[in-house]
C-alpha cells in the first residue's frame, strides 16, 4: 500500500477540477479493490458536495427518501473526531435495518470504514471506503490500510478547501458550462447513460456536475433541479 499511497497522493494533488476530483474517487476504489471510495462535505455556508462510486440509482433514492435525516453513518460520525467502522454504529432501530437492507440492495456494500473530518468555519466531511466482506476479512483490511486511508482523506478535504475558497457565493445560482450542460440534457429528456455519453464523460462523473448544480439551485432531488432550472430562467429547452 505504501507505494500505492505515494502514488495516489500525487494524483489528489494534481486534482484541479471536479470532474478530476471524482476520478481520483474511482482510481482509488479500483487500486485498494473496493466496491465504492465517497467523498461528502458540507461547507462553511451549509452547501452539500459529494463525489464518488455510488451509483446514481442509489444517490437519487437516497436523496427521494430524505435519508440524510436517519443515515447512522451521518449521524454517528458526526459525533466523533475518529474514523470509524460501521459495525461500531447503532443500526438496531428498524429504520436503520431497512434503510442498512436497501442499500446493499442497490449495490453498497455491508462494509463500511468512515473518516470524519472538520474544516474551518464549520466545514464538516466525511470520507467512506466501503465493500462486501466478512467481519474479520474487514477488521483485517481496516488494520492494514487504516492510517494511510486517513492520510488520502485529508488531501481529499484540502482539495475540497480549496474549491470552496476559490468560489464566490452569489445571490442567483450560476452553473458551470459543464453543470449547464449536463441538467440541460437531462431537461432534453436524455437518460443520464445518454446525457454521459453526449458530455463524452462517465456517469459518475456526469452525477457530480449533476449534484453540484442541485445544490447550487438549492433543489432536493434532480427532477427539482431540472424544473429550478427552466424555471428561473437557468436553461432554456
Amino acid at each position: 500500500m505504501k507505494l500505492k499511497l505515494e502514488h495516489f497522493l500525487e494524483v489528489i494533488q494534481q486534482v484541479d477540477t471536479l470532474e478530476a476530483f471524482q476520478d481520483a474517487t474511482e482510481t482509488l476504489r479500483d487500486a485498494l479493490e473496493l466496491e465504492h471510495v465517497v467523498y461528502h462535505w458540507v461547507n462553511s455556508v451549509g452547501e452539500r458536495f459529494g463525489a464518488g462510486t455510488y451509483s446514481s440509482e442509489w444517490v437519487d433514492r437516497y436523496l427521494d427518501k430524505e435519508y440524510l435525516r436517519m443515515d447512522p453513518v451521518i449521524f454517528g460520525c458526526f459525533q466523533r473526531f475518529t474514523p470509524v467502522n460501521w459495525k461500531q454504529l447503532d443500526w438496531s432501530s428498524k429504520a436503520a435495518k431497512v434503510f442498512l437492507v436497501e442499500a446493499i440492495d442497490f449495490g453498497v456494500g455491508n462494509q463500511g470504514y468512515t473518516i470524519p473530518i472538520r474544516g474551518p468555519h464549520g466545514q464538516f466531511a466525511l470520507f467512506t471506503v466501503n465493500n462486501t466482506a466478512a467481519d474479520e476479512d474487514w477488521e483485517h483490511f481496516i488494520e492494514i490500510h487504516g492510517r494511510d486511508l486517513i492520510i488520502v482523506a485529508h488531501e481529499f478535504n484540502k482539495k475540497a478547501l480549496h474549491f470552496e475558497a476559490g468560489g464566490t457565493v452569489l445571490p442567483t445560482p450560476t452553473l458551470s458550462p459543464r453543470e449547464l450542460m449536463a441538467i440541460s440534457n437531462l431537461a432534453k429528456g436524455l437518460s443520464r447513460a445518454q446525457a454521459a455519453q453526449e458530455m463524452g464523460i462517465s456517469e459518475h462523473t456526469l452525477r457530480v456536475y449533476i449534484e453540484a448544480a442541485r445544490h447550487k439551485l438549492g433543489a432536493l432531488n434532480t427532477t427539482h433541479a431540472v424544473a429550478r432550472a427552466m424555471s428561473t430562467g437557468v436553461i432554456i429547452v
